[in-house]
This record gives C-alpha cells, structure tokens and sequence, in this order.
C-alpha cells in the first residue's frame, strides 16, 4: 500500500473519537456548538491517527463559492488603492479555488462606523465565509470581530492589527520594527545636524499600525539620536491635503527641522509642501509604502527613503489564510510573514 492509501480519513478520525463525522467537521474547522470534553476526544484522535485533510478532496467537496470580503478604508489612500488592484489581479487564482472576493469602502477611521459595518457584513455571510478587516483597534471594533467570530466566519486582520480580538490571523508587517528602521535611517541621513528637530506625522495614533511606528521610531532616536528632538505628532487622518496643511505649517514654524517621518499615508502632500518651501533638498523625508507617487518623490529627491510592505504579497496571504481554515490545509509561517523592504532611489524595482 501507498502512502495515500494509508491516510486517515475524517470518518476513521469521528470513529476513533466516537462521534459523528459533522462533529469532527466542526471541531476541525474551530465553529462553535461542541462541549470540551468532546473537542478533547477529537482533538486526540487526530493527533493519534496523524490526520491530515487532503486539500484536494476538501476543494472538489466544496459545493459552493467560499466569499471573502475585504473591508478596507475610503479615502485616497493610494497603498489601499494598490490593495483593490491585487484583489483584481488575483481573481482568476481565486476563480480556481471557488474563492469570490469583494471589497467594501468604510471610514476606518470612525470605531463607531467601522463597527457596525463589520456586523453589516457579517450579516450577508454564512459560517466558513471570511472577513478580511482593516481599521483601528478600538473596544467597539473587537467587540464586533468577535461576534462575528462566534457565528462561523473567519476574520483576518489586514496592514493594522486588533490583537486582543478572536481574529484567525494578522497580514501585516511588524510595524513597531519598521518604525525602528525609519528612526535609523531617518538619524542616518541627519548625520551631524545635531540640535534640529524632527517632525512626526501619522494618519492617526488610534490606529495601531501608526501608534506601533510612533513607538519604534521614538525609542530609536531617544537612544541612539538624543541630540534630535522629537515634534509632537501631528494627525492627518491619511488625507493627503490635510497632510500638505500639516507639514507646511512644520515647515513655517520650525526653521531647525531637519526631517519628517511620515507614518502613515498622504505622503503627495509632504512631498508637495516641501517642494513649495524650497527646502527639499534640506529636509529628510522618510515614508512608508512605495505608491506611484512615492516612487516619483524618491526619484527627484524629494523623498529620501520608504518603508514597504508587498501589497500584492499581503492579499494573496490573506486568500490563502481564508482558504486553509476551509481545507485545513497548514500554512507555512516563512511564506505568510510580511516583510519590511527598504527602498531608496538607487534600488527601486
């Protein structure tokens, strides 16, 4: 006999624990309804068979479309722009493992709004279904996940993590290591500019992506880079026009700033701001996310260096993620993690 011959099944699995095969399927697939004890019995079958699902079998089972939604921030967040592209780019791998994806605008911004939009389109969803989430890690927002959670579906937190939710999985880079490696390009670039200040602008610190930036960034330049004071934040809630407003009254009144970290986005209007004042060529400018515009800024100069994250390499996480909760098919950690890539003007792809 072969190896495959020899595979356990999920019935040899359900007689093993001496429960019904749709119990198995529900403790497998983590869907609530099955007392403790009884997941413990499965639970020790599996390990005692070595059941594994067969990724093959599970996807020809299926009889319907598996739906995943993404719930990404309106505005003009060029980075979530490039996010819709992947999620089209990726329909014909989707369309071959019966995957349907959508996505949804929301005021990520606003826990209220972002909330109930969640349990909005819980509502349209059925039990296997997933949610792919991004927005603030806020009470309101956990509370939602987690009632989604409690229903079947599954939830992937995007770019911006909620930790202490009942969330599946997290697709994003470590953002509090990326604000580290802004902070020592960012006191790098300065070099001996000691006594200048350095601005700080972020979307808004409710979002945990930013705030982790924030911290990383600011613990890097109080050890290594004391001489260089840090401005308090400013918000420009990813708004590119309210961002330019920001950094050019930055500029206005601090004749000593020698940088600005941008930690989220709106980085056009930095960019547009600087060149306005006639200081950008004097000014580091540090960023994140290699947009169009981020690519023209890093190219004139305008824009010293970029903090990426693969937006491509994070949609298809997430379909794969949602996908093996169906399939139970284990996920390689070393190809799901995020990287941080750092690009300047002299490797830009």
């Amino acid at each position: 006999m072969n190896e495959l011959s020899n595979r356990a099944t999920l019935s040899d699995v359900a007689r093993e624990a001496g429960v019904s095969m749709a119990t198995v399927d529900r403790v497998l697939n983590k869907r609530p309804g099955v007392h403790a004890r009884t997941v413990g019995r499965v639970t020790d079958a599996v390990q005692r068979l070595n059941y594994r699902p067969d990724p093959a079998a599970a996807r020809l089972a299926r009889q319907r479309t598996h739906r995943v939604c993404f719930l990404l921030p309106s505005g003009s967040n060029s980075f979530v722009a490039m996010l819709r592209e992947q999620i089209a780019d990726n329909r014909p791998w989707m369309e071959d493992h019966r995957i349907a994806a959508q996505a949804f605008d929301v005021d990520a911004l606003e826990p209220q709004v972002l909330a109930r939009r969640i349990l909005e389109l819980g509502a349209t969803l059925v039990a296997g279904d997933t949610a792919v989430v991004m927005g603030m890690d806020h009470p309101r927002v956990r509370a939602a996940i987690d009632e989604l959670v409690a229903t079947g579906v599954g939830v992937i937190t995007l770019v911006s993590d909620v930790p202490s939710s009942r969330r599946h999985a997290f697709v994003g880079i470590d953002n509090v290591a990326a604000g580290r490696t802004a902070a020592t390009l960012t006191g790098r670039f300065c070099g001996a500019r000691k006594g200048g200040e350095v601005g700080l602008i972020v979307g808004s610190m409710a979002l945990r992506d930013h705030a982790e930036r924030s911290f990383g960034f600011n613990q890097v330049m109080a050890a290594e880079h004391a001489s260089v004071r840090i401005l308090t934040p400013v918000e420009g809630r990813d708004d590119a026009r309210r961002t330019e407003r920001l950094a050019a009254e930055l500029l206005a009144e601090h004749p000593r700033l020698v940088a600005i970290y941008s930690a989220g986005a709106g980085n056009r209007g930095i960019a547009a701001a600087l060149e306005d004042s006639g200081r950008a060529n004097e000014v580091v400018f540090v960023g994140h996310e290699l947009t169009p515009d981020a690519r023209r800024d890093l190219l004139s100069g305008t824009m010293d260096a970029v903090i990426n994250q693969d937006a491509g390499h994070e949609v298809r996480s997430a379909l794969r993620l949602a996908l093996s909760r169906l399939t139970q098919e284990p996920v390689h950690a070393d190809q799901e993690r995020i990287r941080i890539d750092i690009y300047l003007k002299d490797n830009l792809p």
